[in-house]
């Protein structure tokens, strides 16, 4: 846990970033976070955003690029992570249209394809998961499963999202010692005990977030990645408390 870097999922602040990208980034840098996983770039230039982090003090984590665009634009995205000197890329969302048994296996084909072009650029490709990668096949594997156990380990890691695997009734830990030192990104995202599971700041829900943070070193992971799809207060303030958790079990480590 202590040699772990801490960014945010800059989707927390979509709507405080379309106002003010820059400032926006400020206010992370202000937080303590060490950097920022990028969903998009304020329609500012690369250059221009590189240029921010550096006068911030933060660093790239990743960046979630849409699956189309990595399809359609790989070799420019691989530029883009290289001026921004991050070393993760992640395709991060499947659309509901893309989800059939022959969709997946198409992914899988794309998936080692494009990571033995990113790893020879100096890039690493990821997949995060949600909850619908965790449905089952008829042999009783999920989707996930195939996806990780049929590409190459060396070409295509994890990033794994604590809060969907939770919700899909699989335990975290287990998938970090399933896929221990290919997971350099984790999602750490906490969840109401209620019946709605509604998304929740670290250390206020039902994840065992102290597990996961617990085996982060032992599974490889070079940066936790606080986020928050959608909060009941503002996002600066779901972050905060995320934050202050954080630096809390840091200092109890």
């Amino acid at each position: 846990m202590l040699n772990i870097s801490i960014a945010v999922q800059m989707f927390t602040l979509r709507e405080e970033s379309e106002k003010d990208f820059a400032g926006t980034l400020k206010k992370v840098a202000e937080l303590g976070f060490d950097g920022v996983e990028f969903a998009g770039y304020g329609g500012l230039t690369v250059i221009e955003v590189k240029a921010i982090l550096d006068e911030l003090g933060l660093l790239a984590a990743a960046s979630h690029v849409p699956f189309e665009q990595l399809e359609n634009n790989l070799y420019q995205v691989i530029e883009d992570q290289k001026i921004l000197g991050s070393n993760y890329v992640v395709c991060p969302y499947l659309m509901p249209d893309r989800r059939s048994k022959e969709d997946y296996k198409a992914l899988i084909s794309f998936l080692n394809h494009a990571g033995e072009i990113c790893r020879r650029e100096g890039i690493s490709l990821c997949y995060h998961n949600h909850d619908f990668e965790l449905e089952r096949l008829s042999n009783g594997r999920t989707y996930l499963e195939a996806i990780f156990d049929k590409t190459n380990s060396h070409n295509v890691k994890a990033e794994l999202d604590v809060y969907w695997l939770t919700k899909a009734g699989e335990k975290p830990v287990e998938w970090m010692d399933r896929y221990k030192n290919r997971i350099p990104l984790i999602h750490l995202k906490d969840m109401t005990t209620d019946g709605e599971q509604f998304f929740a700041e670290l250390g206020t829900g039902g994840v065992d977030i102290k597990a996961v943070l617990q085996k982060g070193e032992d599974a490889g992971v070079q940066w936790w990645v606080v986020e928050q799809d959608v909060s009941r207060r503002t996002p600066f303030e779901s972050i905060e408390i995320s934050m202050n958790y954080l630096k809390s079990f840091k200092k109890s480590f």
